[in-house]
């Protein structure tokens, strides 16, 4: 059979920095079936193909709907479906994914001038997931479906030992019970590893830091701090990450996401106030923080301060020699980013405090 795979994801975004491991499963499944499969970057010619499947992560990816109601087309992903999308069938879940399904793609774009580096995760990693599941059912998140982290499948099933390293994609590693004994066998292979999608830094003890921190690790350690509630919680295992490790520690800090559904000027009002409280618990520390916004954060009389906030945050540059005030300067006075921010101090003075902070000023307890 003619096999078409298509990434939604590689046609309809700008970036396209992480390969579709669902694709990879199917390619690697099909190819064994000794099908021809090949890696569509198009939507042009499909009625050539006995098969097509396309994925997709982001929901915001467009696809045109007569492509999904053509007779060969199955399509599938959290981008189509949230958290209903269909699972695979278990003998394409559990299959050795094609690493080598976006090797032209790839080859392509480092002719066209693209860096390496941009690439590592196609060219350098294997992929996949040790547990899947969490139990915290945050209703922001996608995974609503499970009651508890499950083990979902030994490492060599995905591990290639020819590539240098592992990238893990699991929602909450350490919920899982047999959390030892995996990490143990991801250890012994030897190669760096990392958790992409981040670490539940609420379930951290003394024994998981002693492992975790004296691991082969490859790249940023990753929390959340979605939630101001857990500031004490949060801070309090930060104090004991850093009695293991001095390494970088990047924490996700989701924010426009009213839990009460109100949605109204108060919401926006104390939830950028939060965010903000957050940021400075991360700065003391010397944490990283990366702002991620719920979608609906557009609606926001504030919307710019969300923006602003977060380009700041999120550019490690900045954010370790400038504080937000600096930055807005840097932008120029006449600059977007600086009215946004000056027109909220002028309503709310009381977030100059916050305005003022700068992380090469913050050193708490000599970390």
């Amino acid at each position: 059979m003619k096999i078409a795979i298509i990434d939604a994801d590689l046609i309809g975004r700008k970036r396209h920095r992480f390969p579709n491991l669902v694709c990879m499963k199917l390619s690697g499944f099909y190819k064994e079936q000794n099908c021809n499969v090949i890696l569509k970057t198009d939507y042009l010619d499909l009625a050539v193909f006995d098969k097509i499947f396309i994925s997709k992560v982001f929901t915001d990816t467009p696809v045109e709907k007569d492509v999904l109601d053509l007779p060969n087309v199955s399509y599938g992903g959290t981008g189509f479906f949230y958290d209903r999308a269909p699972k695979l069938a278990s003998e394409v879940e559990h299959h050795m994914p094609d690493y080598h399904l976006y090797d032209e793609w790839v080859e392509q774009q480092l002719a066209a001038g693209g860096k390496r580096r941009e690439y590592t995760y196609y060219l350098d990693y294997s992929i996949g997931f040790l547990t899947r599941g969490c139990f915290r059912k945050c209703a922001f998140c996608v995974n609503q479906n499970y009651d508890k982290v499950c083990v979902h499948s030994a490492i060599e099933e995905f591990v290639d030992f020819s590539r240098k390293k592992i990238c893990l994609l699991d929602d909450n590693f350490f919920g899982c019970g047999e959390w030892r004994e995996l990490l143990t066998a991801l250890k012994a292979t030897g190669k760096a590893f990392q958790f992409k999608q981040g670490l539940d830094e609420r379930l951290l003890t003394e024994e998981k830091c002693e492992e975790l921190f004296s691991s082969k690790y490859g790249g940023d350690y990753i929390f959340a701090f979605d939630d101001v509630e857990d500031a004490k919680l949060i801070e309090s295992k930060i104090v004991l990450a850093r009695k293991y490790t001095n390494a970088v520690l990047k924490f996700y800090c989701f924010c426009g996401f009213d839990r009460k559904d109100r949605w109204d000027e108060a919401f926006w009002y104390q939830d950028i106030f939060d965010l903000l409280y957050r940021i400075r618990i991360l700065m003391e520390y010397h944490c990283m923080p990366y702002v991620m916004r719920f979608a609906r954060y557009e609606e926001s009389p504030y919307r710019g301060v969300y923006i602003s906030i977060a380009r700041w945050c999120n550019q490690p540059s900045f954010y370790k020699k400038k504080s937000l005030r600096e930055f807005a300067t840097l932008n120029g006075e006449n600059s977007a980013c600086y009215k946004y921010l000056s027109d909220f101090e002028k309503k709310f003075s009381e977030v100059a405090y916050f305005y003022d902070l700068k992380f090469e000023r913050s050193n708490k307890d000599g970390v």
